[in-house]
């Protein structure tokens, strides 16, 4: 195993080498589940750490093709350990590799869906880490925005879906940016930690090709009224809250 890591559940039946560098949080399990992919559907999540959504997506929706791209060596590696820990090798393929570069994986825009956890802070925004793993995990020095659109604008098929998560105060980035490369903003929901409380987090789909006519979810509340996860939130979490609950007992 590599070092400084641990493996992590993720179902029953999956689980996942994170490190303190890489790892996952509510923000992946939240666009895995909205991304959903279909049954039939060739799919990639760009920048996958440590895989995770690949492993969500083949245990909860099997599509037809699942490929993570991964810049990081650490994170790369510790993809593919999961992937073969798993023995998803003939389902989830991981591709070391530069989103600004995604054609020479995928040299066709064959692609039905793009996923996207990108770092949340602009270069300059916020304090500033010393560890170059943790730094571009976390601002925008090898994946902007604007990197997201062009590689989703490069793979996806018309029609096709590019789904991210970001932090709201860059909202009409993604959109301005979205619509600059043919994506149309499709559907949009907003996450609140609890009632009464400001959006933390925005979940964005946009069509390449699409039509313009934008769709506004209901807000997910993370927590009800006691303070304990909400019913969506449980049912979001499947197993993995199951798993978790379990070790506390």
């Amino acid at each position: 195993m590599l070092e400084n890591t641990h493996w992590e559940p993720l179902s029953k039946t999956c689980k996942v080498l994170v490190s303190r560098e890489h790892r996952f949080n509510t923000d992946t399990i939240l666009l895995a589940h909205f991304a959903a992919p279909r049954h039939k559907e060739r799919c990639v999540d760009l920048g996958t750490g440590c895989g995770t959504i690949p492993l969500l997506w083949h245990i909860r929706y099997a599509p037809k093709a699942i490929t993570g791209v991964e810049l990081g060596e650490q994170a790369a590696a510790q993809a593919e350990a999961s992937v073969k820990e798993n023995h998803f090798e003939e389902h989830i393929s991981i591709r070391r590799g530069d989103i600004r570069s995604i054609r020479e994986i995928f040299p066709e825009p064959e692609l039905d869906l793009v996923a996207c956890n990108p770092p949340y802070k602009a270069v300059g925004a916020g304090l500033r880490n010393e560890d170059t793993r943790m730094e571009n995990a976390r601002h925008e020095c090898t994946c902007t925005l604007e990197d997201v659109a062009a590689a989703a604008k490069a793979v996806l098929r018309f029609g096709g879906r590019l789904c991210i998560c970001q932090r709201p105060e860059r909202l009409t980035d993604a959109m301005d940016l979205f619509r600059a490369y043919g994506l149309e903003p499709k559907k949009l929901r907003l996450v609140q930690q609890r009632q009464n409380s400001a959006p933390m987090l925005f979940l964005l789909e946009a069509r390449r090709g699409g039509k313009p006519g934008l769709q506004i979810l209901p807000t997910l509340l993370i927590e009800d009224e006691n303070g304990a996860f909400s019913e969506e939130m449980l049912e979001i979490y499947g197993d993995y809250k199951t798993d978790h609950e379990e070790e506390k007992a």
